[in-house]
């Protein structure tokens, strides 16, 4: 099975390790996750978060636990704790070696010992195990484990409080607690009996190094609510479960069938996968497609849904849209991207797809101009690679038609087609692009007016729109005029002859200038609005100005206002977030540009293949293992920010490859 591993040889070390951040999920949008120390470095991180329904959100249930190996008279921690200027215990000291395969798994070599601690959460189910195992040389031991409960919303932290409910009540091979009204019971157990007895206690003033970096408090206290002890012999295995259900049958077999589900799993990627090229391209898109798992949940409709980015982020309607084909279609899920695709379909209000859904799927928003247009661009990609053209006219058709007509029509938030068949969006007020950061309240990049990612999507719309209805032989539905129009204005607006690219928004009459990615838009999608002969100059401006080897920044370093950096506090972040900052995702569309223009396809076709393999064998260690970032640095070593998962980063990078394969094949 694929794997990732840092040990000594690797250079393990305090700081390089707690930047290298783990992630298991369970298909519900819970997750557990920490550092490769098993120390936190964010509030983020916990062994049982939860996406419950009621209260709704994430919460992290519990945070962690303290874990050690008693041998006589001393006690060795397996377990890093981070205080205001102290690490206690040093777990890390014992601790060799780190790797990923079908689970987290840390290594601890203890004089003699050798311990192995895995975690998985289980599919489907609110329930992390933890797996403990020995060699011991047939050394008497006991394993001492302290569960550390938080029970707060994954975006606060919690405090010693009076309100803790510090009663537990006793099972057979562990406890139930219930610490506030209206949250969960948590039930954690052991596979031995009569191993866990009470101690209430609060550990205080735990330090998130990462929520300092980011600007937010970063101290917290967390409940002990008792104390674990099981002996340990060499050779056996030690299990615990935190859950949100008490669990009745043997640890063992539960830790075993999702062990087998998930190399079953592996399997099937691996088959995705053989095709891929060389050696190191199937090795590197089969990490991809294993991580694009990880995004793909059932939500509590029991409907899919894609998680925009772990650990913060929920289901966004853009994120889902342009993640889909990726995460679905080219990775063996088809199935769920039109699954996904007509539950969509139900959610068109005006014309318009949701930005945002709340965890508990009943709120949406609806401020976004372009997450409709790239339904149209998620459908054509369904129909590339699943040729289900019925499906398409069922259940998919009807939504579509609706799209178009309410945006030449005009829909809500300034949403309408001008007489020249550009696509006007928003005002000063409002910000409806992918670009929709603020600062202080104000827009960072205003974009309302005519923007020129938007109307390279509207034409593109358009134009599959009028495929379709040809294909089905509705005569009434005719957009042929407006197609034209749309692309002579299009020209006409954006194009910047002087400097040979796209102008990015044009207000009130007057063309921003500035050099931005949006254009790449004009010539990757299907149907492109913009000359041919045009292409290249596009292609060439961002390619000097805005590629590096891990996405495409947002802002020319050229530009007066620039940010190289991403870093600071939420104000600081903001202000770079589309004003130089790389984004990962815009590599599929760039690649997509870099086919279409190239005289040599087949030259083109290795190199973007060595550059995407080389950025990935280099980042997949860096920030979550085997996941791609959200965000990097403009400025070099590009350093990777914000989310250390996000679905649409690995998604365009999955579907670029399978574009690289399918290349190959012709």
């Amino acid at each position: 099975m694929n794997e990732f591993r840092v040990d000594e040889d690797a250079g393990m070390n305090l700081k390089e390790s707690l930047g290298m951040e783990w992630l298991d999920t369970n298909g519900l949008g819970g997750y557990a996750s920490s550092t490769i120390l098993d120390c936190h470095t964010r509030k983020y991180h916990g062994l049982l978060v939860s996406k419950l329904k009621k209260p709704s959100g994430r919460f992290v249930l519990l945070s962690k636990v303290e874990d050690s190996i008693c041998s006589g008279d001393k006690e060795s921690f397996l377990t890093t704790h981070r205080y205001p200027d102290v690490f206690h215990p040093q777990g890390y000291k014992y601790q060799t070696d780190f790797s990923l395969d079908y689970s987290p798994c840390l290594t601890f070599r203890i004089g003699d010992i050798i311990v192995q601690k895995r975690i998985m959460m289980i599919q489907g189910e609110d329930r992390v195990l933890i797996r403990y195992s020995c060699e011991t040389g047939n050394v008497p031991l006991l394993l001492r484990i302290k569960p550390l409960i938080a029970f707060r919303s994954c975006h606060e932290l919690s405090r010693e409080n009076p309100s803790l409910n510090v009663r537990s009540i006793d099972l057979l091979n562990g406890f139930m607690i219930r610490p506030y009204n209206g949250m969960p019971e948590l039930f954690v157990q052991a596979s031995h009996r009569k191993c866990f007895r009470p101690f209430p206690l609060w550990y205080r003033n735990f330090e998130y190094s990462m929520e300092a970096e980011r600007g937010f408090d970063d101290h917290e206290d967390l409940y002990q609510p008792g104390v674990f002890e099981i002996p340990l012999q060499d050779g056996s295995d030690v299990f615990v479960s935190a859950a949100l259900k008490e669990y009745k049958g043997r640890l063992k077999v539960k830790w075993s069938a999702e062990e087998r589900r998930r190399k079953q799993e592996a399997m099937k990627d691996e088959a995705i996968v053989q095709d891929f090229g060389s050696k190191r391209g199937r090795e590197t898109a089969l990490k991809l497609v294993r991580a694009g798992r990880r995004f793909i949940i059932t939500d509590h409709m029991k409907k899919p849904a894609i998680v925009a980015g772990y650990h913060w982020f929920c289901e966004w309607g853009r994120d889902t849209l342009i993640s889909l084909p990726g995460l679905t279609f080219c990775s063996g899920r088809p199935e769920k991207g039109i699954a996904i695709l007509k539950k969509y379909a139900g959610f068109e209000r005006n014309g318009l797809m949701p930005n945002f859904i709340s965890e508990d799927g009943i709120s949406k928003a609806y401020n976004s101009v372009d997450s409709a247009l790239w339904y149209f661009w998620a459908v054509q990609q369904m129909l590339k690679y699943t040729d289900d053209l019925r499906t398409i006219k069922k259940d998919l058709w009807p939504v579509m038609k609706k799209i178009i007509e309410n945006y030449m029509a005009g829909t809500d938030y300034k949403i309408f087609m001008n007489d020249n068949g550009l696509i006007h969006a928003g005002d000063k007020d409002t910000q409806l692009t992918w670009m929709d950061a603020k600062a202080g309240g104000k827009s960072v990049t205003p974009r309302s007016g005519y923007a020129v990612d938007i109307n390279a999507l509207w034409y593109n719309a358009l134009s599959f729109a009028n495929d379709l209805a040809e294909r089905f032989g509705e005569t009434t539905f005719n957009v042929k005029k407006c197609i034209d129009r749309t692309r002579e204005s299009f020209n006409e607006t954006f194009w910047i002859e002087s400097g040979r690219y796209l102008g990015d928004v044009s207000s009130n009459g007057k063309l921003d200038t500035a050099v931005r990615p949006n254009q790449i838009l004009a010539v990757s999608l299907p149907y492109s609005p913009l000359e041919p002969s045009r292409w290249t100059g596009v292609l060439e401006r961002v390619s000097q100005e805005l590629w590096t080897s891990c996405g495409l920044r947002t802002l020319s370093p050229g530009d007066a206002v620039y940010r190289g950096r991403y870093e600071g506090n939420s104000s600081s972040r903001d202000m770079a977030y589309h004003q130089g900052t790389v984004w990962p995702w815009l590599l599929g569309h760039f690649g997509e540009a870099c086919l279409k223009t190239a005289e040599d396809r087949a030259a083109a076709k290795e190199n973007l293949l060595d550059l995407t393999t080389k950025f990935l064998d280099e980042h997949f260690m860096q920030a979550g293992i085997g996941f791609v970032s959200e965000v990097f640095d403009g400025d070099p070593p590009h350093n990777p920010g914000g989310c250390i998962a996000q679905a649409w980063s690995a998604a365009e990078i999955i579907r670029l490859m399978r574009i690289l394969k399918d290349e190959q094949d012709r």
